[in-house]
């Protein structure tokens, strides 16, 4: 089981740091770099880790901050709903607690999804959002997922509970139908997030947050509130389709849109140099 080595072996200058929350959940997060603040949100069943290639990118332009959501990698697993308002409320609440201002959020996925109603609730703080593949579409349990390669599994997952994809294998196929290259899943990145899978509660939780997929279908209704630059970045490959990026860059009020070649729905571990090129060059408001 994980306890965390992992993100020293990528980061071995900064030791990982705990927020505590009002509710008692501990949040653990990843602190390097210099320039204003740039807060990166992971997806479902992964963790900080899953920008390992990213953050050394980033850290010469900004300061970043990488989290594990609540119930993911070291962070506390509560007893909670593990819907969208649940997430939002604790990445809200480490944001008001560090105190970030003019801050870049860049989330993957449901961390996509973050950062855009985020922004919609901090105004005053958020000052750009790049959002990368939001998943904020499906139609059931687990829907978007399904359209991938082996995305049969999600269907078991469905029927029969939590530790369905627990094992290797299954895990590997699911992450792996998230990639235009199958083989693009980095070895050792797949053995941490295995790893981390057998903490207590974990597999609760996972299963929790794919229940509640409504919540992030019901999440787009923020995002004409959002007063922030946004750009919406998708993979080729990725399981939404046209109409779907469509609805989102229109819903949007000002929303610039870039895709990424020959890449999945995981395209911060597909295409890292790309994707930094991206939030590095949205600190002047262009895309390259």
């Amino acid at each position: 089981m994980s306890r965390g080595e992992y993100t020293a072996q990528w980061n071995p200058a900064v030791p990982a740091r705990t927020l505590r929350l009002d509710d008692g959940t501990s949040l653990r997060y990843v602190r390097t770099g210099q320039g204003r603040p740039l807060l990166l949100l992971h997806t479902l069943r992964t963790q900080l880790d899953y920008f390992e290639q990213l953050v050394p990118r980033l850290a010469a332009g900004y300061d970043v901050i990488a989290v594990d959501l609540p119930g993911h990698g070291q962070s506390d697993i509560p007893k909670a709903a593990y819907d969208e308002p649940m997430f939002r409320a604790a990445i809200r609440e480490l944001v008001v607690k560090l105190d970030l201002q003019d801050l870049t959020i860049a989330g993957e996925s449901i961390g996509g999804v973050l950062a855009l109603t985020l922004a919609a609730e901090l105004p005053e703080r958020v000052a750009r959002v790049v959002a990368l593949n939001p998943y904020d579409y499906g139609e059931e349990f687990g829907g978007g997922i399904r359209r991938a390669r082996h995305g049969w599994i999600i269907g078991l997952y469905a029927i029969f509970g939590p530790y369905t994809i627990a094992p290797k294998p299954l895990l590997a196929a699911v992450m792996r139908g998230g990639f235009h290259d199958a083989q693009a899943l980095p070895a050792s990145l797949l053995d941490e997030l295995h790893r981390t899978g057998l903490r207590p509660g974990y597999g609760r939780a996972q299963y929790a947050l794919l229940k509640h997929w409504r919540s992030w279908e019901a999440a787009r209704s923020r995002y004409a509130g959002i007063r922030a630059p946004v750009t919406l970045v998708y993979g080729s490959d990725d399981w939404s389709n046209g109409a779907e990026r469509e609805r989102d860059r229109s819903g949007i009020p000002g929303a610039r849109y870039f895709e990424i070649p020959a890449a999945g729905h995981f395209s911060a571990l597909e295409a890292p140099a790309t994707v930094a090129g991206i939030i590095l060059a949205d600190q002047g408001g262009t895309t390259p």
